[in-house]
């Protein structure tokens, strides 16, 4: 190739990049805003907020008993949550469709394995065995006290991140009895070794069953924790986390549109993460991206929920500078989910608001909050 031709191929090269810099630079100036009063719910969040996802997956098994004590414990600032509605339209913690993953279901109904969590009453979803699995697929992280854990009404997160836990009699929780029937509720008592963390909840919804959207609202607002509707006043101490008294107590979180759709009709003015997942980005992935923030804004969500790349979980990756970029010039948070590594804190943290992790006891320390031994809280909690 001569020397001039090679100088002008060079010089279109260079110029079609500016081009493209400057075209994606106005696109990013052409996002649209969130709303003033959308703002105003956005910054009940704060910043760089911790996000126990499950409670915890690696230390325990996921959205039980002891994952969502140790995650209080621990110093998070939120305790996550997915929510199912059961047969008899009650709310509990659990994060498949079927039981067969996270519980004894063979055991317990064999003719049922292939059956939906919605099939199943609280009654019955309470006979099951949610712990034991955990030791068996982590022989490492064992304990003989992860054995016959139940499955969690959202009451029961709820009561946890109060300072609460199931009250236990010999072993066994004690039924909660109305008029001598019991609908599958457990009481609750004071923990005694609650440390005074009053983490908020975040509460992820799936595609729309039965108006879960309604009986969510519902059971938020019997407990206290709807905060358009007589809130309650949650005790906190100086020097603890105190999220569960503001108002932003309550995050609430969905892959489906249809649901945020539900949710905003539901609990307006509260806090929302729409969570994006690579594979439902059909088309031209930035025009995509671009129409899912909208989407966000037209229905105020106030959060994006994107994937991190990267071991133990190798997801797609959501959260690029450009895509970080997207978010923040429309005014939203971003709550990428879910850090694991050193790694990921250290690549992530300076283009993001909060982390979805399984690892709070790494986030504390990599925030610089604190550094605990988080064995010593589950031996402290009594597992």
């Amino acid at each position: 190739m001569k020397k001039t031709n090679y100088i002008v191929l060079v010089l279109i090269l260079i110029i079609t990049a500016c081009k493209k810099e400057v075209k994606e630079k106005k696109q990013l100036q052409e996002m649209n805003k969130i709303s003033e009063s959308a703002k105003r719910v956005r910054d009940y969040v704060k910043k760089d907020i911790i996000i126990a996802h499950r409670g915890s997956t690696f230390l325990t098994p996921e959205e039980t008993e002891p994952a969502y004590r140790w995650a209080r414990n621990i110093g998070a600032d939120y305790l996550e949550l997915d929510i199912q509605l059961t047969k008899d339209n009650q709310l509990v913690a659990f994060h498949d469709d079927d039981l067969k993953r996270t519980t004894n279901i063979k055991e317990i109904f064999p003719d049922r394995i292939d059956a939906t969590i919605n099939d199943f009453t609280l009654i019955e979803l309470r006979q099951l065995d949610a712990g034991a699995w955990f030791n068996e697929a982590n022989p490492e992280q064992a304990k003989e006290s992860f054995k016959n854990l139940k499955i969690l009404t959202l009451q029961d997160v709820i009561m946890i991140a109060e300072g609460n836990k199931i009250k236990r009699e010999n072993g066994k929780p004690v039924k909660a009895l109305i008029n001598d029937t019991w609908n599958g509720n457990y009481k609750h008592e004071k923990d005694p070794n609650d440390n005074g963390n009053r983490p908020g909840i975040y509460v992820e919804t799936k595609h729309p069953k039965s108006n879960i959207e309604k009986y969510l609202k519902e059971e938020l607002t019997l407990l206290g924790w709807n905060i358009n509707e007589n809130p309650k006043q949650i005790k906190i101490q100086e020097n603890k986390v105190n999220i569960a008294d503001t108002n932003a107590r309550l995050i609430l979180q969905s892959f489906s549109p249809e649901s945020i759709i539900n949710l905003e009709n539901h609990l307006p003015n509260i806090p929302k993460c729409f969570l994006l997942w690579k594979a439902d980005m059909k088309g031209d992935f930035k025009e995509t991206y671009a129409k899912a923030i909208d989407f966000a804004i037209a229905n105020n969500a106030h959060i994006i929920g994107t994937s991190i790349a990267g071991e133990p979980n190798n997801y797609e990756e959501l959260t690029s500078d450009w895509m970080a970029e997207l978010i923040h010039e429309s005014e939203l948070l971003i709550h990428p989910y879910s850090f694991d590594t050193n790694e990921q804190f250290m690549e992530y943290s300076k283009r993001i608001d909060g982390v979805f992790t399984n690892r709070a006891d790494l986030a504390l320390e990599f925030y610089g909050r604190k550094k605990i031994i988080s064995k010593d809280v589950l031996i402290n909690l009594g597992y």
